[in-house]
């Protein structure tokens, strides 16, 4: 069985995880997910980093995910560690050098302001599970912001981008196109909101099982 290593989008925390936790342990897998250090203004991309091996510990068979935000991080830890696997989840894509500020520009993102965050975010999430997010939400000050991405090429990991047909902060649309012009092939599709973990634990568990198969 895997070891399932969940990194969490901006804001957020492995409560955004808790669902999809218990699928796949359910399953007979290991699962680590880590609270980022975002709270903390020093931290960068290494404090990221550490927080996440740290918590790793000897573990082994990894698959690491990235979801949103998490998706600087994860391709770190991954190369860092020589994944099994990589799977981005609705996941910014990163260019080396490029910081998290910078993203959003130079990939042309738009937000659609017509739409609540509520919205954005957690379309298709069972109210009462919307109901606890806020709670679980956290002030992301950390300072990788503003950090160029330091890795100088995707990680040498066999890579998987999923992404959520009814996402409705980052649309299919503009992942499509994003996931083609940086890493050269077209991304898998689910249904789901921007929170896939939160609306659809099962079947992305599911799907994450079906790519342990993938070789290098």
């Amino acid at each position: 069985m895997a070891t399932f290593v969940l990194i969490h989008g901006g804001g957020g925390s492995a409560w955004d995880f808790h669902l999809l936790e218990a699928e796949l342990t359910g399953r007979g897998h290991d699962v680590v997910a880590v609270n980022l250090p975002i709270e903390d203004e020093e931290a960068g991309f290494p404090e990221h980093v550490d927080a996440v091996v740290n918590a790793i510990g000897d573990r082994g068979d990894l698959v690491v995910l990235g979801h949103s935000y998490g998706g600087f991080t994860a391709p770190i830890v991954a190369g860092k560690l020589g994944a099994r696997l990589l799977v981005m989840l609705t996941a910014m894509i990163p260019k080396p050098g490029e910081s998290p500020g910078d993203w959003w520009g130079n990939t042309g993102f738009k937000s659609d302001d017509s739409l609540s965050e509520e919205e954005q975010f957690y379309n298709g999430v069972p109210a009462e599970i919307v109901a606890e997010a806020g709670s679980h939400a956290r002030n992301q000050v950390s300072a990788e912001w503003g950090q160029p991405w330091p890795l100088e090429k995707w990680p040498d990991v066999p890579t998987k981008v999923l992404i959520a047909r009814q996402d409705q902060f980052f649309p299919p649309e503009f992942q499509r196109r994003v996931v083609q012009d940086r890493l050269g092939f077209a991304p898998d599709e689910i249904d789901g909101s921007h929170s896939v973990p939160l609306s659809h634990p099962k079947p992305l568990a599911d799907r994450l099982e079906s790519y342990l198969g993938v070789q290098r």
